[in-house]
């Protein structure tokens, strides 16, 4: 039976300057809030970009909570997530107007432009979903 002192230790991972970054975000908005003091904030922040793993970062914003994104990132967010279905629409409309285009030429005829439907259905959902409220906005105060 193996105790933990005969188990090699597991090395800390290794941070990135993103995560650096990160960590200093947290910290500056925790400035910007209040919970933390102009010196206090200096500290931690001289130590976040001295730090090499990720037990260091941890420990500079372990009694801070976390950040919340604020309702222009968010919304922001929601909207990029939006034009991104409309892209996959567009690449749905080009492959079923191709198959459509293939099939025509197959029968030497045009025939009914059959990816209307799906495609009308699709764009019915994004278009409801950008007008629909959602539950972030109802339960928001102006």
């Amino acid at each position: 039976m193996m105790n933990d002192r005969s188990r090699p230790a597991i090395p800390d991972v290794r941070i990135s300057d993103q995560d650096r970054d990160r960590t200093l975000a947290v910290l500056a908005a925790a400035l910007t809030e209040g919970r933390l003091d102009p010196s206090e904030h200096a500290a931690r922040a001289g130590a976040a970009v001295e730090a090499r793993t990720a037990t260091e970062l941890t420990a500079l914003t372990a009694d801070l909570p976390a950040v919340q994104p604020t309702r222009a990132e968010r919304d922001r967010k929601d909207l990029a997530e939006w034009l991104a279905e409309w892209r996959y629409w567009l690449g749905g409309l080009v492959i079923m107007s191709g198959i459509w285009g293939v099939r025509c030429l197959q029968k030497d005829e045009l025939t009914y432009y059959w990816p209307v439907a799906p495609l009308g259905i699709w764009a019915a959902v994004l278009i409801a979903i950008a007008i629909w409220p959602s539950d972030s906005d109802t339960n928001e105060e102006p």
